[in-house]
């Protein structure tokens, strides 16, 4: 039998053979322990936030939800809970505590086992460096990490690792992601009993989910009071009022304040061109763009609504399906107020939401049911139960489509257009609902900052989800009269002024590669023989651009406008580059217009404004060039406070204090300007005291009631492609429509994808088609915006010249102006006798803007 001193010799013995084992068994690992430096400098796999300059929340990329939080930034309750929890002696042992470890020794031992052995840094180093296999040599491992993260962490910075870490259940990690997906707040913002809630969740998030499994929630969420209760964080009466609480929990995603999936998809890809997928989706980075929500909001409308009208000019191409096929023996034998309502049985409401399940929306556009045709009014069922009434005004428009270029008669009564049965797709109005249809035509529209090429508002098509094509960086398109600017500057820059006199008049040039005599035509085919190069921009003269770049020559031009920034491989070298044959993107057109209302600078678009890390740190600050030749003037240089130590901000603060970047000066500020008053004359007409027939192409914009604005229309061969490109000093915007595909099939026939013509105003054209959504967007852009003149650059001068010959004149009446020149190029000789009787002073206003790349 054993003395007391014998058996303390024996313990003491067992202890140090004990601490030899582990010390062995340390020495063994160590150099397969992982290191926990890391943790100092932790990246946290968050998911890419996508915000607006003005921050709204676009989008969000990454399968795991985290929003990383400091201790001081989580409710005292949620912590008091963690605590109570999963470890109420964590601030009083070392990483392991052995009690809890004696009490899971002992239940192992007597088979009650009850847990307790994981303390919350244990915790953290499974969740950052193992797994969660059963095996003593991991608990082993998972015990000496525990005091690596002990020695070099404080308890305060071991605790917010654990609570950014934990896996909450449907993809949360931790307790601020945990409080958006189920309960949509933010986590400061939560109850005792949602706090109790989320705190229950480490045991067994998947068993214990308060969506999936609300009475196991409910059970869970009774522990974790009664042991804040018992711990002395909240009082009985918290206690028992929090358990009467139901569980409200459900599922809330990212809460998207600004639906621009484009734009979202654009600074996506750039992240990931950056950083790497892996990286661009777990490194948390907060992305903010230049767009702002007012004009990206103002773009998206006026594309939308600029797409449906003109689909709607076209005609209605019928029903989706039908529920009811009617036969025509069926029609003959019915009266005409009954036809459309011809039924073999009544449709169910079952019926109806088989129907639409699988259809989607597409903005406002929702499918629907014809369950009642009126004489002039029809009732449809929307998916989700709803009856709406679609009176005449809103069916009025829907005549039966043939082709783009012809439509059949207005319908003069509901059954025309659709029968009860038929799937539809209709959409509210300010008016009441309208029947509508998916459009088939395509459009897009860029607007940038033209100082500094920050892209401002990108809609890339009609719906992300009919197509994720972005039609603004990705379809090249024949521009049409959108190049001639170009071709007028190189003329300009070549020794033509802005009152030079070119012959308006037919070409007729043979072909010996083709055969054929090529024919450049005016649309409309008039001809006015002598005519200066203002009005012959403003009016879209073909011919004149096909003389001027016959008299500068392709070996000028083509580098001349590659510097605007278009590629030279996607520059024709024949004269129907003059006419716009050249293929760019709506983001290249208007790049090379920000040019001209700069004053002469070749700037670079991009959408990255900044980029943040997890905890809003500023890792990147875009520094684009600026349009300016004494840039420091503009924008002074602070960079000493970059240099200052006591400064904590002082990183963030030298991204800030950049250097100014200048942007390459491309082409004169004189020829800038000019080129501006032209294409100011394409909106408020070249000779503007003059009868409408001197108006330019782009009169519409005159509604602006903007004097500081200049723009350009474009229309491509048989009309497949229309544009407008216009700015004012401070703002481009370029509107595009077309088809995307070179043929449509609908029905038996397939089409070619021009624009067409319909009924009531002909032709489409740039200044109808595309023009109208450029307007209704500078409608919002420019009411942030004051009136700003451009600025008329140094060695220029104004005279007063004959509008018929371009000559100097003493005449104040109609048939002179004041025209702009770049000293040395001003007209000499003055106009010796009246021939004011020449000029035009009727005719109708220009419709339509440019005629055909080729005969």
């Amino acid at each position: 039998m054993f003395s007391i001193k014998n058996l303390l010799k024996a313990s003491s013995v067992l202890i140090l053979i004990g601490i030899l084992v582990l010390a062995g068994l340390y020495l063994s690992m160590r150099s397969s322990l992982p290191s926990v430096d890391s943790l100092r400098d932790l990246q946290w796999q968050t998911p890419m936030q996508i915000f607006s300059a003005d921050g709204k929340l676009i989008s969000q990329f990454g399968e795991k939800k985290r929003i990383p939080l400091t201790l001081d930034e989580m409710p005292k309750q949620l912590i008091n809970a963690i605590l109570a929890t999963e470890d109420d002696r964590f601030y009083l042992h070392f990483g392991v505590d052995p009690i809890g470890m004696g009490r899971a020794i002992l239940g192992q031992l007597t088979g009650q086992n009850k847990g307790g052995a994981s303390t919350i840094t244990m915790q953290v180093a499974r969740n950052f460096f193992l797994t969660r296999e059963q095996t003593y040599v991991r608990k082993i491992r998972e015990i000496f990490i525990s005091f690596h993260i002990e020695s070099l962490l404080t308890k305060d910075e071991i605790l917010a690792l654990y609570m950014n870490k934990i896996s909450l259940g449907h993809r949360s990690f931790g307790f601020g992601a945990a409080a958006q997906v189920y309960y949509g707040k933010d986590v400061k913002e939560l109850t005792l009993a949602q706090i109790a809630v989320l705190a229950g969740l480490p045991k067994a998030p998947s068993t214990m989910n308060p969506i999936s499994r609300p009475d196991r929630a409910m059970q869970r969420r009774t522990v974790v009071l009664q042991r804040m209760y018992n711990a002395g964080y909240i009082t009985e009466q918290e206690m028992l009022t929090a358990n009467k609480q139901p569980i409200t929990a459900e599922k809330h995603g990212a809460e998207i304040e600004l639906n621009a999936p484009y734009i979202a998809e654009m600074a996506h890809q750039e992240m990931i061109d950056r950083f790497g997928k892996e990286a661009a989706y777990t490194g948390g980075y907060k992305v903010f763009t230049t767009v702002t929500s007012k004009l990206q909001h103002a773009a998206q409308q006026s594309v939308i609504n600029n797409i449906i009208a003109y689909d709607q000019r076209h005609g209605y191409r019928g029903p989706l399906a039908s529920l009811r096929p009617v036969n025509d023996e069926q029609l003959s034998s019915a009266q005409t107020s009954d036809a459309n309502n011809i039924l073999a049985e009544p449709i169910s409401d079952d019926e109806i939401a088989q129907a639409l399940a699988p259809l989607s929306s597409y903005h406002s556009i929702v499918p629907g049911v014809v369950t009642e045709t009126l004489e002039r009014s029809i009732q449809v069922r929307l998916a989700d139960g709803t009856d709406i009434v679609i009176e005449w005004q809103g069916l009025s428009w829907a005549r039966a489509y043939f082709n783009d270029d012809k439509q059949g008669p207005a319908p003069k009564v509901a059954h025309e257009i659709v029968k009860t049965g038929d799937i539809v797709m209709v959409t509210p109005s300010a008016t009441g609902y309208r029947l509508s249809q998916l459009p088939e035509v395509s459009s897009a529209l860029v607007s940038l900052a033209t100082d500094d090429g920050a892209i401002k508002a990108a809609v890339g098509g009609f719906s992300f989800i009919q197509s994720q094509f972005n039609r603004v960086t990705q379809a090249k398109r024949q521009v049409g009269s959108n190049i001639k600017p170009f071709i007028y500057s190189a003329a300009l820059d070549s020794g033509y002024t802005l009152a030079s006199i070119v012959n308006d008049a037919p070409i007729n040039q043979w072909d010996r590669s083709s055969g054929v005599v090529w024919r450049p035509k005016n649309s409309p085919p008039v001809y006015n023989g002598e005519i200066r190069l203002r009005l012959a921009l403003a009016q879209s003269k073909n011919v004149i651009a096909v003389r001027l770049l016959r008299d500068v020559g392709l070996d000028k031009i083509i580098p001349y406008l590659a510097s605007f920034g278009f590629d030279p491989d996607d520059l024709p070298r024949n004269e129907s580059l003059a006419l716009g044959s050249a293929s760019l993107t709506p983001l290249e057109v208007a790049t090379g217009f920000a040019t001209f209302a700069n004053g002469g600078f070749l700037i670079q678009p991009y959408l990255i404004e900044r980029i943040e890390d997890s905890f809003g740190k500023v890792i990147f600050q875009a520094n684009p060039a600026i349009a300016c030749d004494r840039c420091e003037d503009s924008f002074p240089i602070t960079s000493d406070v970059a240099t200052e130590s006591n400064n904590e901000n002082a990183a963030d603060m030298a991204l800030k204090a950049k250097v100014v970047n200048k942007a390459e000066r491309v082409i004169s500020a004189q020829n800038a300007f000019l080129m501006t008053e032209a294409l100011n004359s394409a909106i408020w007409g070249a000779d503007w005291n003059i009868k409408p027939y001197w108006q330019g192409t782009g009169y519409r914009a005159r509604k602006l009631k903007r004097r500081d604005i200049a723009g350009k229309t474009g229309t491509t061969n048989q009309a497949k492609d229309a544009w407008f490109s216009g700015y004012s000093r401070r703002l481009v915007t370029t509107s595009w429509i077309g088809f995307d595909d070179p043929s449509r099939n609908l029905g038996q026939t397939a089409y070619n994808s021009n624009l067409g013509k319909e009924q009531t105003t002909g032709k489409e054209f740039g200044a109808k088609s595309a023009q109208p959504a450029w307007i209704n967007f500078m409608k919002v852009a420019l009411a942030g915006l004051p009136v700003e003149p451009f600025e008329q650059p140094q060695a220029l001068m104004s005279v007063r010249i004959d509008k018929a010959s371009g000559k100097l004149t003493k005449k104040t009446d109609k048939s002179s102006r004041f025209e702009y020149f770049e000293l040395g190029t001003a007209p000499t000789e003055y106009i010796s006798e009246d021939i004011s009787s020449e000029i035009l002073d009727g005719g109708n206003p220009v419709e339509n803007d440019e005629g055909e790349i080729f005969d």
